[in-house]
Parts: structure tokens; sequence; C-alpha cells
């Protein structure tokens, strides 16, 4: 696969993977990827666990479905995220940014603009929309032959100093150095995020892993080779659009947007 070809079909998976283990050469070609990524000084402050190990993943996918149901029950996953949610195709191509949710059950669809409401709260918890959420999410954790812990040194990432905004800045495209691996051998990856929502659950998985003193967890996601069907989770969203040229580039300085007119013609 061509370069950017690679990039642009880079995509998170949603829905489930098949269930083959992933294999070692596989792995290892992840793991190579992730160590040619740039970092400075060359200090390659990144770390990994490559979990396979049933039980272990069994009970991460536990804590993923807890977190993600309890995330959805309290409310905290719109108050903090109502900004990125679109619920019309107009709104999304005007914005060209964000999530569309474009997949939900019948029952929910005439209540999807009050979902930032109290009552609209109270409406999903009745109808059992975050225990949904929850089982659908357990299931797809559990589901994943391949899970990555991503970590960083505390010899480099030193919280408020520059080492550490370097070392995530190099553990930042290490991961997209796995991602873009993925597309070659076939294989999706989908970050695990809500664990990471309540600091109780983040340490549980921390302790599930041994991660030593000298190391910070920093991300967990999922992998696996991609199914034919592509089976899409009951609630689900899109993230394809992208903004145009001229809401992200500007020319010399940033009085001057970039034209969109600039992308014609562009191979």
């Amino acid at each position: 696969m061509e370069l950017r070809e690679a990039i642009l079909r880079r995509s998170t998976t949603n829905g489930p993977f098949k269930p083959d283990p992933v294999s070692l050469e596989h792995q290892h070609r992840l793991m190579e990827a992730a160590s040619r990524a740039p970092s400075h000084f060359n200090s390659q402050p990144w770390r990994f666990v490559l979990i396979t190990d049933n039980d272990t993943r069994e009970r991460i996918s536990e804590i993923a479905g807890q977190t993600m149901e309890g995330l959805m029950a309290g409310g905290k996953f719109f108050t903090r995220y109502r900004r990125y949610f679109r619920f019309s195709e107009e709104e999304m191509r005007t914005r060209a940014d964000g999530i569309f949710i474009d997949k939900l059950p019948g029952p929910l669809r005439p209540f999807v603009k009050h979902v930032f409401s109290a009552t609209g709260q109270k409406l999903m918890n009745r109808l059992g929309v975050p225990k949904t959420l929850g089982n659908d999410n357990r299931k797809l954790v559990a589901g994943s032959p391949l899970m990555l812990a991503a970590m960083l040194s505390k010899e480099e990432y030193v919280k408020g100093e520059l080492s550490g905004f370097y070392s995530m800045l190099g553990l930042g495209m290490a991961i997209e150095n796995i991602w873009l691996t993925t597309l070659d051998i076939g294989m999706g990856i989908q970050f695990i995020s809500t664990p990471m929502e309540f600091p109780d659950a983040w340490q549980q998985v921390s302790e599930l892993l041994a991660v030593p003193e000298d190391l910070e967890l920093i991300a967990m996601y999922r992998l696996g080779y991609l199914t034919d069907d592509g089976k899409r989770p009951s609630i689900d969203w899109t993230s394809s659009h992208r903004k145009r040229l001229s809401q992200y580039v500007y020319r010399d300085s940033c009085r001057t947007p970039e034209p969109d007119a600039a992308m014609e013609g562009a191979p």
C-alpha cells in the first residue's frame, strides 16, 4: 500500500474483529513501526504491553464496559463532549468535524435532539441506553484478540517540563505509525477510552498490567483482523469528514487562510 493511500484510509474500527489470534509476526511489525517514530534525542521514551492472555483481556473488557455504562448513566459523557456531537448530515458537512450519530435503535431516534437535557438523560437511562452501550463496549473489547497498553518512561516523561511534552509528542507519532501499519496487514484498531475517565478504574488497569513505578500508563487500544461484514454496534457514529483547507491552514501568517481552490488538481 502506498503511504498516501494508507493515510487517507486510516480510520477507527468501531465494530468487532475476527476472533483469530494476531500472529506474532504482525505483533512485532507493529512494534517495529512504533520504534521508528522520532523522539527527542532519540530517547525512545515509549514502552508497550502486548496483551493476549484471555483472563487479562476479559478483566480489561469488564472495566471498559462498567466505565462506559457509568459514563453514560451519570451524564458525564454528554456534558463533557457535547460540542463534538452532530445529529444531521448537513451539520456534519458544514462543521466537517466531530462525530455524526448515524446509527441508533428506532425507539431512540425521536429523542436524539434532547440528549443533552436532564429529561433526555432520564429517558436514556429508562430505556437502558447506558447498559446497552456498556454491554456493547464490553463485548467489543473482550472480542479483541490483541490489546495494547502504551506507556512512557518517567525518566523522560516529567509533567510540567519540556521533556514531558516531547515524550507525549513522540508517543503520539509512535501510535500513528502503529495505526498506519494496521492497514498494511489487514488489521483495525480502536482507542479504549472510558477507563481513563475514572481514576480508580485506570488505576485498576495499571495494577492489572503490573505497571512499575518508573512507567506511566498513558493509553489502551484494542486490535484485531478486520471482518468481512463490517458489522457495527447498535449505537454508533461516523467521523470521516475533514475540514476544508481554508478552515485549518494559513499562508505566511494566521491572517491569511489558505484558499480551498489550492486543493483542486492535487495528485
